[in-house]
């Protein structure tokens, strides 16, 4: 029983002897693998954040980079003490797989996400429009979600994967933006006087802009009316205030000078048979 026992011991401690440099040159690895991935993560932090990249996709990059040079130690240090690593590699295939699958939805928004950040066609402060009615002030950019406050002051929380595909009219990216009118003038009156009138408007508006020049066209003519397309130029923080004014002034000064604008109408023809009937 004693010889037994000192055999186990013995081959126990002649184990640990013969796995003793793999041994220590897996502690070695592991110190100078976590030293050298601290020293890595904070150098991409730091070219991150003095970049272009956003501050919030720096931080999930640098997240990510970590866990995969985490992860890559591990397997390297398991590798070192003779452990068969494949059954990891496989484990960790099949968990990535699965999270893949079930998260289908959310890796579509994080690529969105990390494509809005990169290409920035949109900041903060930004209002934009898109194509599936999708509209608002942006608020916040997350990787998954963009935040907008739309025009009623309700909060929408649009998900990054559709925003990315969408087509986006960023109203806010110009410092200009052109002030567009529709307006129906009468048949009956001329329209190079109701053309001077209201270029008179804009150009005595100091908010309208000089270059382009503000310009007034015939649209189209229509059932009522002759339309007329008025166009001008404006700083864009100050579009809409200056946009609902000149609506009103546009329409007193036609007023003014009994331009009318005519309401829709339709011309009604009553045709009667008149007949003598022989009794």
């Amino acid at each position: 029983m004693n010889n037994r026992v000192e055999r186990t011991i013995e081959n126990l401690i002649d184990s640990f002897i013969d796995k003793l440099p793999s041994l220590l040159l897996a502690i070695i690895t592991l110190v100078l693998g976590i030293w050298l991935i601290k020293v890595l993560v904070r150098f991409l932090h730091k070219r991150f954040t003095s970049g272009k990249i956003d501050i919030s996709l720096a931080e999930f990059l640098t997240s990510i980079i970590r866990v995969l040079l985490y992860v890559l130690l591990f397997l390297s240090v398991a590798s070192t003490l003779g452990i068969q690593t494949t059954s990891f590699v496989t484990m960790l295939g099949a968990a990535g797989l699965a999270v893949g699958l079930a998260l289908q939805g959310s890796l579509s928004n994080f690529a969105g996400g990390v494509l809005i950040l990169l290409f920035k066609p949109f900041r903060v402060g930004h209002f934009i429009t898109t194509n599936n009615n999708v509209s608002g002030t942006v608020l916040k950019i997350d990787i998954l979600y963009t935040t907008l406050k739309a025009g009623n002051g309700t909060t929408i929380y649009a998900p990054n994967g559709p925003l990315a595909n969408a087509v986006i009219n960023n109203v806010s990216d110009n410092p200009t933006r052109m002030a567009e009118y529709k307006i129906g003038i009468s048949y009956n009156n001329n329209i190079d006087t109701a053309r001077k009138i209201i270029l008179n408007v804009l150009e005595n508006d100091e908010q309208i802009l000089k270059d382009p020049k503000p310009a007034v066209l015939v649209d189209s003519l229509g059932d009522n009316a002759v339309v007329l397309v008025i166009r001008g130029w404006v700083n864009n923080k100050e579009f809409w205030p200056v946009y609902h004014a000149n609506y009103q002034k546009i329409k007193e000064a036609l007023d003014q000078h009994n331009i009318s604008m005519p309401y829709p109408q339709r011309d009604i023809h009553i045709i009667t048979n008149n007949t003598d009937s022989n009794s």
